[in-house]
């Protein structure tokens, strides 16, 4: 623990010293970070995705920085400190975690789940949307997983999981009538994001996490794409010259590769 203690020191004193005397550093808001904390985390997520452990470490690091880089900015205004970030969360983890730190009985981790998002709704200064607290720019499919996860906190879910299916092929239904009827742009966009929905849903239901799931098909193609791509220009061939079948049989072969 010492050891531990005594790097984060270390990074404090280094975070003092490039906010004194470093010309970027220096000139640095909550506002102009912004970008930057997303990018970090979305390429903490690749790494975690791609299962790169070196850089599941590096990107750790970026975050950590930027979180203390923010709380020295908040210090510099007396509006809150590194202390005041952490012991903020050292008080919440508590709270969250009567099972631990308190008397209540669970019998598994969703139980856990269910009473975190229970206690959210009773904390001081939040208001009693169930809602509340998604925020409003997560990319619209990790939203919508969200948005399920803190419905179901407080019941409304199915009572069997396997009777999402219904749900699915309902919406897919009503988007094939859609096209069908050749309605216009909008209703149609709607009942792509009715069916979108109810897959997340499932996904959910079956402790499938429908961004990585996605993401891992996304790196699939790429890499089936780029044997066919590769394929084809040791061949001297244009893929714009190809036939559809003709693709389609180095893309069996790229399949073996997965």
């Amino acid at each position: 623990m010492e050891e531990k203690l005594k790097a984060f020191e270390r990074l404090l004193v280094i975070m003092d010293e490039l906010r004194e005397k470093c010309p970027w550093d220096k000139k640095q808001t909550f506002e102009s970070l912004r970008s930057n904390t997303i990018e970090e985390t979305y390429e903490l997520a690749d790494a975690i995705i791609d299962k790169n452990i070196s850089e599941i470490k590096k990107e750790l690091g970026d975050l950590l920085l930027h979180i203390v880089f923010y709380a020295k900015i908040g210090s510099e205004t007396n509006d809150f400190d590194i202390s005041d970030v952490i012991n903020s969360l050292c008080e919440k983890l508590i709270y969250r975690h009567p099972h631990i730190y308190g008397d209540v009985k669970v019998t598994d981790a969703q139980n856990v789940a269910e009473n975190w998002e229970k206690l959210k709704l009773k904390e001081k200064d939040r208001n009693k949307s169930v809602l509340e607290g998604v925020p409003k720019s997560l990319p619209a499919l990790v939203k919508a997983n969200r948005i399920q996860e803190k419905v179901k906190g407080v019941g409304f879910d199915w009572e069997e999981r396997n009777q999402v299916w219904n749900k699915v092929i309902e919406e897919f239904k009503e988007l094939k009538t859609e096209i069908q009827n050749n309605s216009d742009q909008q209703r149609i966009e709607s009942e792509f994001g009715d069916v979108f929905f109810s897959l997340i849903n499932a996904a959910r239901l079956y402790d499938i996490d429908p961004e990585n799931a996605l993401e891992r098909t996304n790196k699939k193609f790429i890499k089936r794409f780029n044997y066919l791509e590769e394929k084809t220009i040791k061949k001297g061939i244009d893929l714009k010259e190809m036939t559809l079948d003709e693709m389609n049989a180095i893309w069996e072969e790229a399949k073996k590769f997965d």
